[in-house]
Formats: structure tokens, C-alpha cells, sequence
């Protein structure tokens, strides 16, 4: 059934299944909680759910483990659901699920899963529509743990919304010490939150890596909690190397992704896994032959094509993509604002476009949004000669896919709808050949 709703092209077999199974079977998700056999392992947060989760379940995998896993990012209990119903085997058990949740759904998982763990990532502004402020976002959050107090969480030390959540359970941290780009470093301006302590003045940082995310500190006593896993980054152009000291022993990593946000997601990710007794070395292993999720720094071809698709949803994390973007490539980006995107586009302002300004190419700015996209690149001061408009997302990559020089990278920047539309053209070989 799976395989012939994703021929028919009905939301890529990733949530059809799923919605269907819970209209007619409400506890459908607590029946297949009984096939796990060992530890429930959950991830939320605003960025970094589906990578970290990818790494992590890749690992595990990679060792040899059975496990049930969200992989396509479908994250809300349809999702879940799907991934369950569409590879569970009724005369199968199962060592683990990792399940990616939205954090606004993340509370309902929990009525029907017991999980052992939750991975916390990052709390960010975004779709303010949705979600309303970031203390709102953790208050669902904060909701989702109060029901399991037993739920061990990981949490990201550096931010300081995420550290402070579930003060009842057993809280595990990672952060980063300290964090280097080894060529070149691309200073954000993109807006920061400004936090407050308990007491109620504002939090003061030491060092500050991207966003709130830093190492922070109160004149009344309060400060960043250490960190049981404490990372270091050396960021590479096209590479990452983490090192991790943990019960005063450091380990090191290596993986094929960029970016200072994807170091976080491997921080995670690893730190988790050695929690549950992997060893560096088959975690290493495992980092080798790690493949991107889709959209998620992803490395594919169009055409003989070189391209890179990095999916951009709020400020924050669409500030640290565009630190990446190479400007010698040719540029897409496609912007939607149905409901999985959040209709509330004015996150694009906050966005630093302002590092596209030196784009040696013409930038193509597509999707429902892309007069939108092209009056915020004009504002960023890219020149007006260097920006087309071409809405339809398949034309938009098609015109930049079928110059006869293969040396001629691209990059494509969607929002998450202008994402699953891409994959969908993809499997149905629409492009240019």
C-alpha cells in the first residue's frame, strides 16, 4: 500500500498512510510502542530535528541494530504513524525507534509512546504564525517531558532556553567549547534574542557562536551548565571535525557536511550515541558513510550538475546556510507560504541575504513567494540586474541545469513545501536531461 501511494504521488508515502491508520485506529502508535525492546529515543527542537536524527539513526543502524525511524521528516503523529505502519513487521521486534517530533506534537507522542530519551536541539524563532513566541515553544515542550519524568533528556547546553527545560528529570548536556573556521569565518548580523535570567536581568555572553547559542552568564550567579560532553569544531569548507571530551576522555569525529548548525546536529548526535554505549570507532564508521537527508545539505546532480540543496525556514538557521553558499554557483531560492511553511513570510527580513551580495551569478528567486524573495535581495543590496524571477520551481532549476559546462555547481535554497515539491520532481525524473 505504501509503495503505490508514493506512485501516485500523494505527499511522497510519507503521511497518507498514517493519517488514514490513527482515523481508524486511535492508539495505533501505543500498539507498536510493545515492539521496541530497548530505548525510545525522541528529537526536537526548531532546527536540526531531521539531521540529528538522521546521524544518529544512521549509527545505530550502521552497528548492526533493528530500528523504526521517521526518516523522510514527517514529524507530526501522521508521520510517526506512517513510519511505523510502513515498515514494522508484526513477527519482527525491534532494538529502537528514533522519532523526529514536532515540538507542538511532541506532548501527544508521548500520550501514546514511552520514550527513554529526548534530544533538544535549539529553540529558534520561527513560524510565528504557528507556534507564537519562542516561551511558548518551550512551554510545549516543557508539557511533553512533564509526563515522563523518567525521560532522560539531551540538551543543548548553549542555548539557553533548551538548557533550562525539565528541572525534575535527569538532564544530560552537550556544547561547544570552542569553535573554529579553519579557512575563512563569515561574521553573522543576523537579529539576536535577547534572553533573560530567572532574575530578571538580561543574560550577558563570554562567547557567543550563532544566535543565542553561547556561552552565557548572570552578575547574580547563573551561568551556562558544563557540559557532560564537551565539544570542539574545526569547520572546513567542505567538512567537520568534532572533537569530544567526555568523562575525561576525548574522542574524534570526522564528517562529510558543513556548516557551524550541522556541527551542532553532529554534536548531538554523537553525544547520544556514546551515551548508549557506542564506541568511537563505530560511530567514525558510521560518520563515513553517512548520507545526507533530503534537502538537508544534500548533495545530489542535475544534469551532470553539481548541486547542494539546504532547506532555510526561519532567520537563525537560514543565516547560518547562507554563510555556506558558494558564489561562484548558480543560486535558486524557492519560497512557499502554504501551512507546512507558515504563511507569515516576514522572516525573510530577519534572514541575512546580505551574504549573497557578492553572488557572481544571477540569483533565481522562485516558488508562490518569489516577488517577496526578489524585493528582499534588492533590499540586501544584490544588484537588480542579477535577480530573475521564475516562480515555477520547475522551470527555475531546469534553467540553470542545461548550460553545457558541468563545472557550473548550483545551490538551491526551498522552504520546506518548495523542498517536498523538488523531491517529488526528482522521483519523477521531470528535469532536463
Amino acid at each position: 500500500m505504501a509503495k503505490l501511494i508514493k506512485f501516485i504521488g500523494k505527499s511522497g508515502g510519507t503521511s497518507f498512510i498514517g493519517m488514514f491508520i490513527l482515523k481508524f485506529n486511535p492508539d495505533f502508535l501505543s500498539f507498536c510502542s510493545k515492539y521496541i525492546l530497548n530505548e525510545k529515543i525522541s528529537i526536537t527542537g526548531t532546527n536540526g530535528k531531521t539531521t540529528t536524527s538522521g546521524i544518529l539513526a544512521h549509527i545505530i543502524e550502521s552497528n548492526n541494530k533493528t530500528l523504526i525511524h521517521n526518516s523522510k521528516g514527517a514529524n507530526m503523529l501522521t508521520g510517526i504513524a506512517n513510519a511505523f505502519a510502513t515498515n514494522i513487521n508484526i513477527f519482527k521486534r525491534y532494538d529502537n525507534c528514533v522519532l523526529e517530533s514536532d515540538e507542538a506534537y511532541l506532548s501527544k507522542l508521548y500520550d501514546y509512546i514511552d520514550c527513554n530519551y529526548l534530544i533538544v536541539t535549539n529553540l529558534f524563532r520561527d513560524q510565528l504564525d504557528r507556534y507564537g513566541e519562542l516561551d511558548t515553544t518551550a512551554k510545549k515542550i516543557q508539557n511533553a517531558i512533564d509526563k515522563n519524568r523518567n525521560l532522560i533528556l539531551m540538551l543543548n547546553a548553549d542555548d539557553p532556553l533548551v538548557a533550562n527545560l525539565g528541572q525534575q528529570n535527569k538532564k544530560i548536556y552537550y556544547g561547544f567549547e570552542s569553535i573554529q573556521f579553519v579557512n575563512s569565518e563569515k561574521k553573522s548580523n543576523a537579529p539576536i534574542e535577547t534572553f533573560q535570567c530567572l532574575c530578571g536581568k538580561p543574560l550577558e555572553y563570554e562567547k557567543r557562536f550563532f544566535a543565542q547559542q553561547g556561552h552565557y552568564y548572570c552578575s547574580c550567579g547563573y551561568k551556562r551548565p558544563k557540559c557532560d560532553y564537551e565539544g570542539y569544531a574545526k569547520i572546513y569548507d567542505d567538512k567537520i571535525q568534532i572533537s569530544i571530551l567526555h568523562n575525561k576522555e576525548t574522542t574524534c569525529y570526522e564528517i562529510d557536511t558543513i556548516g557551524l548548525y550541522n556541527a551542532y546536529n553532529v554534536l548531538a548526535a554523537v553525544s547520544t550515541a556514546l551515551e548508549l554505549g557506542y564506541s568511537q570507532n563505530s560511530i567514525q564508521t558510521a560518520l563515513n558513510s553517512y548520507k545526507a537527508v533530503f534537502g538537508r545539505t544534500e548533495k545530489i546532480q542535475f544534469n551532470g550538475h553539481k548541486a547542494v540543496i539546504q532547506l532555510i525556514k526561519n532567520p537563525a538557521g537560514a543565516s547560518e546556510v547562507l554563510k555556506t553558499v558558494d558564489l561562484n554557483s548558480n543560486i535558486i531560492i524557492a519560497i512557499n507560504d502554504n501551512f507546512a511553511d507558515g504563511r507569515d513570510v516576514s522572516w525573510l527580513w530577519d534572514a541575512e541575504f546580505e551574504l549573497l551580495k557578492g553572488a557572481k551569478n544571477t540569483i533565481i528567486t522562485s516558488g508562490t513567494r518569489a516577488y517577496d524573495m526578489a524585493l528582499r535581495l534588492k533590499y540586501a543590496n544584490v544588484p537588480t540586474e542579477k535577480i530573475k524571477i521564475i516562480p515555477n520551481i520547475l522551470e527555475a532549476i531546469n534553467s540553470v541545469s542545461v548550460s553545457d559546462d558541468e563545472n557550473q555547481n548550483i545551490t538551491i535554497m526551498p522552504s520546506y513545501t518548495a523542498l517536498l515539491k523538488i523531491n517529488k520532481l526528482r522521483k519523477c525524473n521531470a528535469f532536463k536531461h
